[in-house]
């Protein structure tokens, strides 16, 4: 039975927010963001140059601008959370991701670059996740686009949604095709 187009896009399901924070909850997404640049690793070994420019579903983004994408969208979010544990409830930049995608550096640069990033970046980002006190993951930024403070816990559980969700695209996409 052939996917659905909603399947394809989200194989793990949509985001669904806890409501609260779940103290015993925080190992799990940090696990999930430490893992997630080794899953991407597996997810793209041996592919070939045609394999990495196929989108992972009809009029979706290429393997490379899903990888692109992670790591410029995780760059943002390392920013975001530094600035929360440092300010008092900073007003954050959104960005267009769609637009971003389309930039010239993500046809450019190779996407080993991205998994470099990646990794590093994953690393930092971990350290400072698993050395939060329990006072920091109520800490916040202002998304103006939300129009609403967004606590760390709200994005930690956000991130790593969002990580496994483009990876289980690649992954899916390697497995219908099977590459």
């Amino acid at each position: 039975m052939e996917d659905s187009l909603e399947q394809l896009r989200y194989p793990i399901g949509k985001f669904q927010k806890t409501e609260k924070f779940i103290p015993e909850l925080k190992d799990e997404w940090i696990s999930a963001i430490n893992a997630l640049p080794g899953w991407l690793d597996a997810c793209v070994e041996n592919l070939d140059e045609h394999q990495l420019l196929t989108p992972y579903r009809p009029g979706g983004w290429t393997v490379v601008q899903t990888i692109h994408h992670l790591a410029d969208s995780h760059i943002n979010a390392y920013v975001r959370l530094k600035l929360a544990l440092t300010e008092d409830i900073p007003y954050i930049k959104p960005y267009n991701e769609a637009l971003w995608a389309e930039l010239p550096d993500v046809n450019i640069v190779p996407v080993n670059i991205s998994l470099t990033l990646l990794h590093a970046l994953h690393r930092r980002w971990v350290a400072v996740l698993k050395n939060m006190k329990p006072a920091d993951w109520n800490m916040a930024y202002y998304h103006p686009d939300q129009k609403r403070n967004v606590p760390l816990w709200e994005m930690t559980n956000l991130y790593a949604w969002h990580g496994r969700h483009h990876m289980e695209q690649i992954r899916h996409l390697r497995q219908r095709m099977n590459w």
